[in-house]
C-alpha cells in the first residue's frame, strides 16, 4: 500500500512492515472466515453475519484506491463501515466459533489504527 502524500503522520508505521502485517491478517480472516462455515447451522443468523463479514472485506479491498486518491472522509467512512461489521462478526460467532472471532480481533484493531493514520491525512488535508 502507498500513501501519495508529502505529509505523513509521525505514527504511521513504516511501508516496509504494512505488507507482512496484512498478509497475516488476511490470513486469520480466512481462517477465521472458513472455520464459521464450517459451524454455520451453530450462528445465529449465520447468513446475515457471513454477508457482513463479506461487504466488510470487499470495502476493504475498495479502501486503498480511495485513500489513495485522496478522498480521505469517504475513506474514514470506509473504515468505519469495516470496524464496525467485522467487530459484529466477531460478536456473532464467538458462542459457535471462538477461535474464529479471536482471529478478527486483530484485524479490527489494525483497521482501527488506519482510521486514525486516515483521520490524521483527512485533518491535515483540511488545514
Amino acid at each position: 500500500m502507498t500513501f501519495d502524500s508529502a505529509y505523513e503522520p509521525f505514527f504511521q508505521p513504516p511501508g516496509w512492515i504494512v505488507g507482512p502485517i496484512w498478509a497475516v491478517l488476511y490470513a486469520c480472516l480466512a481462517i477465521s472466515f472458513s472455520s464459521v462455515l464450517a459451524v454455520r447451522d451453530e450462528v445465529e443468523q449465520s447468513t446475515l453475519v457471513i454477508a457482513l463479514f463479506l461487504i466488510q472485506l470487499v470495502v476493504n479491498l475498495a479502501w486503498p484506491s480511495v485513500f489513495n486518491s485522496e478522498r480521505y472522509l469517504l475513506a474514514l467512512g470506509m473504515i468505519v463501515v469495516m470496524v464496525v461489521f467485522a467487530s459484529i462478526y466477531a460478536f456473532a460467532v464467538y458462542k459457535a466459533a471462538p477461535t474464529a472471532s479471536m482471529l478478527v480481533w486483530p484485524y479490527i484493531a489494525w483497521v482501527a489504527f488506519a482510521g486514525a493514520i486516515n483521520a490524521a491525512y483527512y485533518l491535515e488535508a483540511r488545514s
